[in-house]
């Protein structure tokens, strides 16, 4: 099961001097098929598909921000680890869990595909349905 600890409050937070309280804020994601990669992440995290239309979805976080899903034609998924004159990784996401072995045995239930290569002992590289790579991260004390 994932866990999450809320963001710090929104008044807790500096803002851009354009934005107000209660505008969204979140990260766009590339993907093929918005909807089924939206999905994917919505049944990984548990949390809620707020929005789908054609080209884009949007999960909902706990925190009140969004991962949103785009289309993007001739998408070319990442290669990790980088290789010189592959399309590169721009940005991953990581999660936070208190069980390594059972957040990958999730993970992969619902479409993902551990990398072959694993460089540290308490994180797991995976790839999505869409061939973005993501972290699962054991939780420390």
């Amino acid at each position: 099961m994932f866990s999450w600890t809320a963001p710090p409050s929104p008044t807790m937070l500096p803002f851009m001097r354009s934005r107000k309280p209660g505008m969204w804020w979140g990260a766009a994601v590339e993907a093929p098929d918005p909807p089924a990669l939206a999905r994917f992440y919505s049944d990984l995290l548990e949390w809620p598909l707020v929005h789908e239309e054609p080209g884009t979805a949007v999960v909902g976080t706990p925190g009140g921000s969004f991962l949103v899903f785009q289309q993007a034609d001739g998408y070319q998924p990442p290669v990790w680890p980088p290789e010189p004159g592959a399309q590169r990784p721009m940005t991953h996401l990581d999660f936070q869990v208190g069980d390594l072995a059972d957040a990958v045995a999730e993970a992969v239930a619902l479409g993902a595909v551990v990398a072959p290569d694993q460089p540290q002992e308490n994180v797991r590289v995976l790839f999505d349905p869409a061939g973005h790579p993501f972290c699962l991260c054991l939780e420390t004390d």
